[in-house]
């Protein structure tokens, strides 16, 4: 099997003529972002743990009547540290370890708010559709060994954390759900969304184990903005993404587990086509690595019995409302991606396209709730 490409940035860089690279870059990427320089310390660390560190500042107009909203936004991907076939509790405290160290790195590196991928305490196991031991890494949003965790790393470096888990639902007959916990940055547990919707695709046959969120679609509102959680198959669903802007929300997270073979020419374009429309920042985060389980199991698709779901890319990266976005992360290694943001762009960008004002929100309703009728007929004109 032939190695996997790095990035498409590095693709792009040593292949691409000098003197055309700035034109093929604006074109893809919007216009050019500074790029972030972070103390020696934190350089050092990452080349010590062997992670990616990249960085790109968003700037906005200055203001007469608003200071600048400046914060800086951490994504966290990475592959899982110990074999799928070790005992539950080794690899939780693996990635536990592993996480807390690129949290470490964050803070050297001023972050403010931080999200990690969907479901990191564990292999994305979903798709094997096996119960055990899988559901054994389980565990409660609001006082889970995790958000303790992370409440204490939350109060330590004065940030925002976003934890994608397996969530066990005590109070409710102990179901499972696929829940983004939120954490402040005084340590205090914010509270929690639910993954909206759920894949039947390919491998990603999710309902074995939970069905589709009953959080709607909270906005967050945190010391560094508002933000809202769109977990991972959300993306493709843009009802979804536009309910996180009508609530208010400046800063949208999409932490998510996807394959290269199933969906990496949607990938830079979703959330970027989400931060266009709803004039809010977004952050697409996609884990990393080839995870292979004990047994064999089949799929959606048609494909011989296999033990793992292929290469989960990285690639990721933020995108502003003004259609510019970061480079993205290595498709092969962990990596922690820093964006400087003003939030002053979301309302600037508002009032320069008018889309939240033009979208005709009204017109939408009616036509969809006729839609959901069970006598509905689709409005077709045709010749007689």
């Amino acid at each position: 099997m032939a190695a996997e490409l790095e990035s498409l940035e590095k693709s792009l860089q040593k292949n691409v003529p000098p003197q055309e690279l700035a034109d093929v870059w604006r074109i893809l990427y919007g216009k050019e972002l500074r790029q972030l320089e972070f103390p020696k310390e934190a350089r050092d660390l990452a080349d010590k743990r062997q992670f990616e560190v990249k960085g790109s500042c968003f700037t906005a107009e200055k203001e007469s009547l608003r200071p600048p909203r400046v914060v800086r936004i951490g994504a966290i991907q990475n592959q899982i540290i110990v074999p799928t076939t070790e005992p539950v509790p080794k690899q939780v405290e693996s990635l536990h370890n592993r996480i807390s160290e690129i949290i470490e790195m964050a803070s050297l590196c001023g972050v403010n708010v931080i999200c990690l991928q969907e479901a990191w305490t564990m292999p994305f196991a979903f798709c094997t559709r096996e119960k055990h031991p899988w559901c054994e890494f389980a565990e409660s949003a609001e006082d889970g060994a995790t958000t303790k965790l992370l409440q204490e790393l939350a109060k330590k470096y004065n940030m925002v954390i976003v934890s994608p888990i397996l969530e066990r639902d005590a109070d409710h007959g102990d179901i499972l759900a696929n829940t983004a916990v939120v954490i402040s940055n005084t340590g205090q547990y914010l509270g929690k969304s639910r993954k909206n919707h759920i894949p039947r695709v390919g491998d990603f046959n999710e309902s074995t184990y939970y069905m589709e969120g009953n959080t709607g679609h909270k906005v967050f509102d945190t010391q560094f903005g508002k933000i809202g959680i769109n977990i991972c198959y959300g993306r493709h669903h843009p009802l979804n993404w536009m309910m996180y802007g009508i609530n208010g929300a400046e800063i949208v997270f999409n932490p998510s587990a996807t394959v290269g073979a199933l969906s990496e020419p949607m990938w830079p374009i979703e959330a970027r086509n989400a931060a266009i429309a709803n004039h809010y920042f977004t952050v697409a985060i996609n884990r990393v690595g080839t995870e292979e389980f004990p047994n064999e199991f089949t799929s959606a698709d048609g494909r011989k019995a296999h033990k793992d779901f292929g290469h989960f890319y990285g690639s990721s990266y933020v995108a502003a409302p003004d259609g510019s976005r970061t480079p993205g992360l290595s498709r092969t290694k962990d990596g922690l991606l820093v964006a400087e943001v003003d939030l002053n762009l979301c309302r600037q960008i508002k009032d320069k396209w008018g889309f939240r004002m033009t979208q005709r929100l009204d017109m939408y309703a009616a036509e969809i709730n006729e839609a959901i009728k069970p006598d509905f007929k689709p409005d077709i004109i045709r010749e007689k």
